[in-house]
């Protein structure tokens, strides 16, 4: 099943929540894929588990599923890897891509889907070993 919410990100986890209890599946059973500032553009990194980070969308997932052990896939789209945007951080995420970052935004949805693909007919340390580095 692929899920995306219709809901404002910060209240995602209460989406996810109500279509795990109406499907019956586990936490650990889906993959969470989300934007990730603090990745430099291009970079995926993929969790089993783990804090929210700052991201209120998975703060969300994880105070409406209450654990951390949700597998997640982070997509890279911040400028400087670690460091948050200068800029007003909503203002940044919701902008569109510049056109010179086309071709880095092709490349990271490509990666993504084949990580999406490894998650799903791979063990979990296969899947990081591939996408991590």
């Amino acid at each position: 099943m692929l899920v995306k919410p219709q809901t404002f990100m910060n209240r995602s986890g209460y989406s996810l929540r109500c279509l795990a209890e109406r499907h019956q599946v586990r936490p650990e059973n889906c993959l969470l894929v989300y934007d990730e500032v603090r990745l430099s553009l291009g970079r995926v990194r993929f969790r089993l588990t783990g804090s929210p980070g700052g991201h209120r969308g998975m703060e969300s997932v994880i105070n409406n599923l209450h654990t951390e052990a949700i597998p997640r896939l982070r997509l890279g789209v911040g400028a400087v890897e670690g460091e948050l945007p200068g800029e007003d951080l909503v203002e940044y995420v919701l902008e569109p891509f510049r056109a010179d970052e086309s071709r880095e935004v092709e490349a990271l949805i490509e990666r993504a889907a084949d990580a999406c693909e490894a998650w799903l007919e791979e063990e979990p340390q296969q899947v990081m070993n591939k996408f991590n580095g």
